[in-house]
């Protein structure tokens, strides 16, 4: 009798046990996901001066590895008909960004990144890099198990093109300077993105996505939204951007 008590005790607490489990992965999923708001087009300032940018709210980065620098990194995202918006803000102490033009190495100097993943099917995702003095690097990278390399847009211009602006409060904005902090404000065009899949997004579509920082002032110091091991490139551990 007494074994057919507890059975049936368990029996009843059955379901209230699946909403907690479906209540706890509910919750990790959501830690790993965000919401992005629409808004209407609007001018890339690189000081994030734009009224739109009051519809959402900031976006913390956590510093991959503890350091003896950590400085605040935060971020906001929105998106429109044509294209997603991204706004950084970096504290700092020191400039470290020697790069002159587009396209060079410029994760090896004080950067912001993105990385887009719209269609899952495949192992292709968009990177865009911006430097404090607005030097961008943005390529198409295929990933084949590890093995990766990006490629650059071809015929990148008009609306294919990014939109991109950069802000230093602080001090004068020369490598090497001290500062307060800096600001990237970049417009990543859905053309651009041609032809990966599940673009342009609309209410209630995912990709997958991360954002990073990196920083100099003592040493490589990496932050990102969602935390990776050895590289910034595992594209399993990224998170989700739903559209509202």
């Amino acid at each position: 009798m007494k074994d057919f008590l507890i059975g049936l005790l368990c029996f009843c607490l059955l379901p209230a046990i699946k909403n907690v489990n479906s209540g706890l992965l509910a919750a990790n999923v959501d830690h790993d996901s965000i919401t992005i708001k629409k808004c209407q087009d609007f001018k890339i300032t690189g000081d994030g001066a734009s009224a739109a940018w009051n519809k959402t709210g900031w976006i913390n980065l956590i510093q991959q590895e503890p350091k003896v620098v950590s400085y605040q990194t935060k971020i906001k995202v929105l998106y429109s008909e044509k294209g997603i918006y991204f706004l950084f803000n970096c504290e700092d102490k020191k400039l470290t960004s020697t790069m002159k033009a587009d396209n060079m190495n410029l994760w090896e100097e004080d950067v912001v990144e993105v990385f887009l993943w719209p269609d899952e099917n495949f192992p292709v995702y968009f990177e865009y890099e911006l430097s404090p003095f607005n030097f961008e690097l943005p390529i198409m990278v295929p990933n084949n198990k590890g093995n990766f390399l990006g490629w650059l847009p071809w015929h990148y211009e008009g609306d294919r093109k990014t939109q991109h602006a950069t802000s230093v409060k602080g001090g004068t904005p020369e490598s090497g300077n001290s500062i307060s902090e800096w600001t990237a404000e970049f417009f990543i065009p859905y053309k651009l993105l041609a032809p990966l899949g599940n673009v342009p997004p609309e209410t209630g579509t995912r990709w997958r996505a991360n954002m990073y920082r990196i920083d100099y002032d003592n040493g490589e110091a990496a932050y990102a939204w969602q935390k990776t091991h050895k590289t910034f490139h595992e594209y399993n551990k990224f998170g989700t951007f739903i559209f509202e």
